[in-house]
């Protein structure tokens, strides 16, 4: 039974009244005016990409990670300030932060 029946049961007379609640139209992280590095490296011999520059809260920078795992279906971490995404993904996830209104620099090959 949860918080909304027991109040039923309590008041049964009672109508709620149904609350408009705004919905965020914002942007979903935080923008920054320096473009994000966007790099791709081999560790052991298995290539990442990595993304530094971001200068957000950490939990902007977890739901940016969040966010860039679930659009790939690959893994990936955070730390330290930058995001590492397992395997060469550079073009989608640049092409994922422009489309976020973020400003990209591609740096290396």
């Amino acid at each position: 039974m949860d918080l909304q029946d027991q109040l039923k049961n309590l008041f049964p007379d009672h109508i709620p009244e149904k609350e408009d609640l705004p919905e965020k139209s914002g942007p979903k992280f935080w923008l920054q005016d320096d473009p994000i590095l966007c790099k791709y490296e081999k560790r052991k011999g298995k290539p990442v990409t990595i993304l530094e520059g971001y200068n957000g809260a950490d939990k902007d920078l977890k739901n940016l990670t969040k966010e860039l795992k679930t659009l790939l279906g690959v893994g990936g971490t955070y730390k330290d300030e930058k995001i590492i995404i397992q395997g060469d993904y550079r073009d989608r996830i640049m092409e994922f932060l422009k489309e976020n209104g973020f400003k990209t620099k591609r740096v290396g090959g």
